[in-house]
């Protein structure tokens, strides 16, 4: 257990009181309709929208697993951090596309992107597939902040679990995307201070760079200094074929839409942003602040490793940076490090409920149950949302026990098999809604059965992560590729629309072809880009 001087409890309870007083102070700009519950209006400049991207991609739980894959791989292991590459490319791609359609989130897309019965299906899944992820999300995160909580106080985890994500619920609840954002930016400062400082101290008290790199050599273990050290091709912890795979998902990803669970979050903050051109620095600038990050924790987890380098245990070794911090830092500087892990903590979990809530509100509510609701009552259905999605994260946490394994298989297996339909949407014309949504349905069944029911029961190997990621993009092509042409097109009309509205680039010639004929492109050209600048 850490004891706490008088001067750290003076710096949580003044951050405490900082993000509650964001709710207070957003609170009449909140209630204002739900664009304002749910986006801000739509009118944030870009940095404010860049730092809730990089705050709430720093979540408890992610210095957990970058310590456990760095302890475990050295420098290598920072490839499973690659995916946020995606980001850089979907900054000018997807982006662009996403924001032009004006759509609250990425279900809503999928109606104007697809129409009929199918795409009617298609948004009422995505949207109860979000909330539940949604839910799933704060699981993972709050149980990282209650293994922390238990490490520095003896709580139980539950207790870390449920009273600072219901601290964080407070401000979601009275001013919603507009407390969120408020917040994120002044805890992406705390948050990345508290990261600069600890990380350089670890390194420090490890003996510093040199030091490091001298202890590494007389251990045998100077090849966790290589960042391109792999196991071999096919065999071992990390093969090559495995940092292929993390290089083809993450650079060619960015060209769609929902290529990672984080597109679901980027697509919020594009929406706010207040125009074209502030949601793509957004995402770009966002995105440079969570890889430098990654590089300040990967070099402390270096230094841990050296001063503890025989644990065995994950759960054990994803506790580094949080030890770093904890175990060496001076009497007054806990309590700031303690308030940056509420802000990393705080800040997550509050875009995840509001976004959940959002899925709640605008694309279930509002869509399927009430079309006619008005903005007084959609800004109370969302805070009811927001509430009931936080209660049921608490039960999905209490499941979750090692954050590496939960995470790599939320991030890249169980959305292997979606993942090339998620592109295929936005560059191919001839893509539909009933090839995505049984590219979504066989995907969620087929991951389970992969990488755990059927090992589970010795009908299928344990397949190393690669392997499996393969795996489930081939086994659900065989689903969705023929559902695709053995179903109609989407009408040309709606097609149409859609490419004159977000104009996507791609395999879309009929489409384009059809609109040239119409007359639509010139005129929709100039327009367009002068919306992108305004």
């Amino acid at each position: 257990m850490v004891q706490f001087a008088i001067l750290d409890w003076i710096w949580i309870i003044l951050f405490l009181l900082l993000m509650i007083g964001c709710g207070v102070l957003f609170f009449n700009l909140g209630k204002r309709s739900e664009a304002d519950f749910f986006l801000a209006g739509r009118g944030l400049p870009w940095w404010l929208p860049a730092s809730s991207v990089y705050a709430t991609h720093t979540a408890v739980d992610t210095p957990m697993w970058v310590a456990g894959v760095i302890y475990r791989h050295g420098l290598a292991g920072i490839w499973y951090a690659f995916f946020s590459a995606w980001c850089a490319i979907s900054a000018f791609v997807s982006t662009r596309i996403f924001r032009r359609s004006l759509a609250y989130t990425q279900a809503e897309w999928q109606s104007l992107r697809f129409c009929g019965l199918g795409s009617e299906l298609l948004r009422g899944w995505m949207s109860g597939w979000q909330v539940f992820m949604a839910m799933f999300n704060m699981g993972w995160v709050g149980i990282a902040m209650g293994m922390v909580c238990q490490y520095l106080f003896g709580w139980p985890t539950w207790m870390g679990l449920v009273i600072f994500s219901s601290i964080c619920a407070i401000y979601v609840l009275t001013a919603g995307y507009w407390g969120v954002v408020m917040a994120d930016f002044q805890q992406g400062i705390v948050a990345f201070s508290a990261i600069l400082i600890v990380s350089i101290s670890g390194v420090m008290v490890a003996g510093g760079p040199h030091e490091i790199v001298a202890k590494l050599s007389d251990m045998g273990q100077s090849w966790r200094l290589n960042p391109f050290h792999f196991t071999g091709w096919f065999s071992g912890d990390f093969p090559i074929a495995w940092f292929m795979t993390m290089m083809v998902i993450a650079l060619i990803g960015g060209f769609g839409m929902g290529t990672s669970i984080d597109w679901y979050l980027e697509a919020q903050r594009i929406q706010s942003a207040r125009t074209v051109r502030d949601a793509s620095y957004s995402i770009w600038w966002g995105t440079a602040l969570v890889i430098i990050r990654n590089s300040l924790w990967a070099a402390a987890v270096l230094g841990f490793f050296v001063l503890f380098p025989n644990i065995q245990e994950t759960s054990e070794y994803e506790m580094g940076w949080f030890r770093m911090g904890f175990d060496y830092l001076p009497v007054g500087m806990l309590g700031f490090f303690f308030a940056a892990i509420l802000a990393i903590h705080l800040s997550t979990v509050s875009s995840v409920l509001n976004m959940g809530a959002m899925y709640a509100t605008r694309d279930l509510y509002h869509h399927y149950v009430n079309p006619e609701a008005s903005q007084e009552k959609l800004v109370w259905v969302g805070r009811i949302s927001t509430l009931l999605i936080l209660v049921f994260s608490f039960a999905l946490g209490l499941m979750m026990t090692e954050i590496t394994k939960w995470l790599i298989f939320a991030l890249w297996i169980m959305a292997a098999g979606v993942w090339l339909p998620n592109i295929l949407q936005v560059i191919w014309w001839r893509f539909n809604a009933w090839g995505y949504l049984s590219a979504w349905i066989a995907n969620l069944g087929l991951s389970w059965l992969v990488v755990w029911i059927l090992p589970a029961f010795g009908v299928l190997p344990a397949l190393p992560d690669y392997l499996q990621f393969w795996a489930l993009m081939l086994l659900t092509s065989l689903v969705y590729l023929p559902v695709t042409f053995i179903t109609k097109p989407e009408d040309m009309d709606h097609l149409v629309r859609y490419y004159v509205m977000s104009r996507p680039i791609g395999f879309w010639g009929p489409v384009r072809r059809e609109a040239e004929r119409r007359g639509l492109l010139d005129e929709i050209s100039h327009l367009g880009a002068a919306a992108d600048e305004n």
